[in-house]
Formats: structure tokens, C-alpha cells, sequence
């Protein structure tokens, strides 16, 4: 006589046989190409958003799936489409809330792919292609995951899910605010995950317990009123360019660390393992080029702030002649240590550009776009539960790790679900080059996440609150 397999080898089973369906199912969101930049084709990504509506409806679970859109506070615009579904918590179980984006970067140049970008392709282990990681693969592991839960338990399954795929993180989540608002009782969840990180390594899963936060603006150094001669006027007049490049060095020190005061360090241990030669690797650092900053590589990555100067608007090589710049403007990008808000650390750059001005320039600043940065509580059931569900998925022990990159919404999931648990999760290995030419996805950490996911959901189906 055999006796019927347990609820988490059922779940199991029903996550690995479904791998297969759900790769393929990646594979077809992967060749929408829905960027929500402006300038490009919105009809992409309401292509996609119908595609993850379909996927939904098809998990069997839910009671309503729609496509819904919200106000871009202060403008007469709609956001993205973006898919909410729903379903009911019984008999006492809890409520989870999955978020990932269906929305993905431009391409870039894209001469420097090595294959289409929105054509997936297999090398090596890994599925090439834009979104490929960031973050189509979230939404196959919720998709999966989901569809692995409905196969196991049938109608025994009591957990309340609430499924929000969103289609416009990567331009910025402008109407994700109003989309809260204006859904929060369906959105209302006991658990959150947001499946949009990363992981330690390629086989090493792990949760994401600190983001920095980041400030982006626009800054404008003016020193004439128009253009004027290089050869007449030059060694006398400060020309933009010259007052820019002084003004932008002041803002690191010698070794490339930040020198602004006013931005805060967050004091937290960092593992010993990660070396500069990881760095070198995973960044594309070569050797001769060497690392900017102080004390652990991690730290200055996770908990210290950085400043980029991302762009800069300023007469090209083709176009040069001899003239002196009257203006430039330039973007920088500031991230935030974690528990610092965003809108300080602005007004502490901002304070120190003026201070530092020189030869009087004038400085105008704008395009502001501030995201405060996230600190996980850990000491919650659903952290611990999560982390067995890596351990089974992954067959090895999970870590908890910071990122240096920034996620600003769920400062707004924070404000509008105070009570909620927020696990921060991912596909993405530190081979993925999300945003960057040749994304891709490693095929065995998907295995492996969308198995975890499976087990985490019938862990909470099997919890009464």
C-alpha cells in the first residue's frame, strides 16, 4: 500500500513538471518589446499586459483579473497598464500580495548584443534576451509558482493572493502611488514579495533586507550670456564647462568617496567574502583600473552613498569649435544610504553645489526625482518561512544581503501597508546585466526560485492567522 505524497512534494512535483511550460511562456513575453520610456510604442506594453492577463486567467486561481491604469499625480496622463488579479483568503489563511514589472529598459546600442534582444536565445546556460531578468522572469516565477499551488492542492487552497504585475517600473513607476490608492483594498496583503532582485550568486538564493535610496536631478552651471570666442576671451571669462568640471570634483575626495556632508552612513556588518577581484568580475572592471572609496567593497555598495554624473548636455566632439560654453547641464544620480530620506540627501548636494560654485556660477536645479530606501524587518514569521522555502528550493543555505540599487516604490508600499511583511526577492544573478547590453537570465537559479516561490505559497496556505 503506498501513501499519498505529502502537500510540499505534491507542490514540488507540480513546480518542477510545470519549469518546462513556464520557460517557454517567458520566452513569448521576452519577444514584446514593452518599453514604457516616452517616445516609445505604449501599445507594447498594453501587447504585454494583455499577454500576463491572459497567463493569469490561465493559473485558474483568481476571481478577477483586469487591467487597470491610475493618474500621474500633477499631469493629465495615465500610467502604464498593469494586471490585477485577485482571490479571496478562506478559513482564516493570510493574504500575499506578488508584485513584479512587465515593462523592461531600451534596448541601447544594439550593435552590442550578441543576439536580438528581443529575440530569446539559449547560450550557455542562460536565456538571453531584454527583460530575459529584469523582471519578465518575476513575473513566470509568480505565474509558475501559482500554477504549481492550483495543480497540488486543487480546491483545498484557502491562501488569498493578490497578483500585480505593474508596466512602468523601469520609466519610473510615475502612477504607482495612485494605482495604490485607488486599489488598495484589493492590493491589501499580509504579505508582500517583490519579486524584482537579486541573489548572492548563480546558485546561493537570498533576501533582500536593505536598499539605498536615490536622488536624480537635473543641474544647469551657467557663466555667460551667449557663446563667445575661446581664442578672444579665453584665460580671462570661465566658460561652463570649466566651472562644471571644477564644481562636479569637489563632490568626491581623493579616493573617490563621496565628500558631501550632510549624507549619512548606515553602520552595518557586510560579509567578508566578497572580494575586489569579484568586483572586477562582476562589474567589468579591468585590471589597472582601480576601485574608488573606502573600508569593505560591500559596504560602499550597500550602505554608504554614491553620486553618478549619468549625463551632461554639452557641445559633442564632432561639433566642437573654439567657443566657450555659456551653459551645460548635467544629471546626477545620488544614491542614498539606507535610513536616510531621499530628500534630505538632495537638499545636502544641492546645499553643497551652491557652496562650491565656483567663480560665481549660477546653478538652476530640476528634474527631481527622489525614492527613499527600504530596511526589512526581519524578525517576522514570513521572513523565516521564506527562508525555508529558499533552503528546500535552492538545496543551500540562503543569505540576507543589501543592494545597492535603488527600488523607491516600496517606500509607497511601505506608507499605504504599514502592517504588512515585505519580502524582497529575485531572479537575477550577478551575471545578469539587467539594463545593460546582453541581459540574461541564468536558467538554473529560475528552476530554483520559482520551485522556493511554490513552497513559500504552500507554506502560507498552511497557516492560519
Amino acid at each position: 500500500m503506498t501513501s499519498e505524497p505529502s502537500r510540499p512534494a505534491s507542490v514540488r512535483d507540480a513546480a518542477t513538471g510545470g519549469i518546462p511550460a513556464a520557460l517557454a511562456d517567458l520566452g513569448a513575453l521576452v519577444r514584446i518589446p514593452s518599453v514604457a520610456f516616452p517616445g516609445f510604442d505604449r501599445a507594447e506594453v498594453q501587447r504585454s499586459a494583455e499577454a500576463v492577463k491572459a497567463l493569469a486567467e490561465g493559473t485558474g486561481l483568481f476571481e478577477s483579473v483586469q487591467i487597470r491604469d491610475a493618474a500621474i499625480p500633477g499631469t493629465e496622463e495615465r500610467g502604464m497598464p498593469a494586471v490585477l488579479a485577485t482571490r479571496a483568503a478562506r478559513n482564516g489563511r493570510p493574504t500575499i500580495l506578488l508584485y513584479a514589472h512587465h515593462d523592461v529598459q531600451p534596448v541601447g546600442d544594439e550593435t552590442l548584443w550578441d543576439s536580438p534582444p528581443f529575440e530569446p536565445t539559449v547560450r550557455d546556460g542562460r536565456l538571453y534576451g531584454r527583460g530575459a531578468a529584469d523582471d519578465k522572469a518575476g513575473v513566470m516565477v509568480h505565474i509558475g509558482a501559482l500554477r504549481a499551488l492550483r495543480e497540488a492542492l486543487g480546491d483545498d487552497l484557502d491562501l488569498g493572493v493578490a497578483l500585480f504585475i505593474e508596466g512602468e517600473e523601469e520609466a519610473g513607476s510615475r502612477s504607482f502611488a495612485s494605482f495604490l490608492a485607488d486599489n488598495a483594498d484589493a492590493l491589501r496583503a499580509d504579505v508582500i514579495v517583490v519579486a524584482d532582485s537579486g541573489n548572492w550568486d548563480a546558485v546561493t538564493p537570498a533576501l533582500t533586507v536593505s536598499l539605498r535610496g536615490n536622488a536624480r536631478f537635473t543641474m544647469t552651471v551657467c557663466t555667460l550670456e551667449h557663446a563667445s570666442h575661446s581664442g578672444m576671451f579665453g584665460g580671462a571669462v570661465p566658460d561652463a564647462m570649466m566651472a562644471t568640471v571644477r564644481l562636479l570634483s569637489t563632490l568626491w575626495d581623493e579616493d573617490g568617496a563621496v565628500a558631501v556632508e550632510g549624507l549619512t552612513v548606515r553602520d552595518a556588518a557586510t560579509p567578508t567574502t566578497y572580494t575586489e577581484q569579484t568586483l572586477r568580475d562582476e562589474a567589468g572592471l579591468p585590471e589597472g583600473v582601480q576601485p574608488v572609496g573606502r573600508d569593505s567593497i560591500l559596504s560602499r555598495i550597500w550602505n554608504k552613498p554614491s553620486i553618478t554624473v549619468t549625463g551632461i548636455d554639452a557641445p559633442s566632439v564632432r561639433n566642437a569649435s573654439n567657443t566657450l560654453s555659456p551653459e551645460i547641464s548635467v544629471v546626477i544620480s545620488a544614491r542614498v544610504a539606507p535610513g536616510q530620506a531621499a530628500g534630505d540627501a538632495y537638499q545636502a548636494i544641492a546645499a553643497h553645489l551652491r557652496a562650491h560654485a565656483p567663480f560665481g556660477a549660477q546653478l538652476e536645479f530640476g528634474d527631481v526625482d527622489l525614492g527613499d530606501g527600504f530596511l526589512v524587518d526581519t524578525s517576522g514569521w514570513a521572513v523565516a518561512d521564506a527562508r525555508d522555502s529558499f533552503r528546500d528550493g535552492y538545496g543551500v543555505e540562503p543569505v540576507d544581503l543589501g543592494v545597492g540599487g535603488s527600488i523607491p516604490f516600496i517606500a509607497d508600499l511601505v506608507r499605504t501597508f504599514p502592517e504588512a511583511q515585505i519580502l524582497v526577492t529575485g531572479v537575477e544573478d550577478p551575471h545578469a546585466r539587467a539594463h545593460s547590453p546582453n541581459e540574461s537570465l541564468h536558467l538554473d537559479t529560475f528552476r530554483h526560485a520559482l520551485l522556493a516561490e511554490a513552497l513559500l505559497l504552500e507554506r502560507l496556505d498552511a497557516r492560519t492567522l
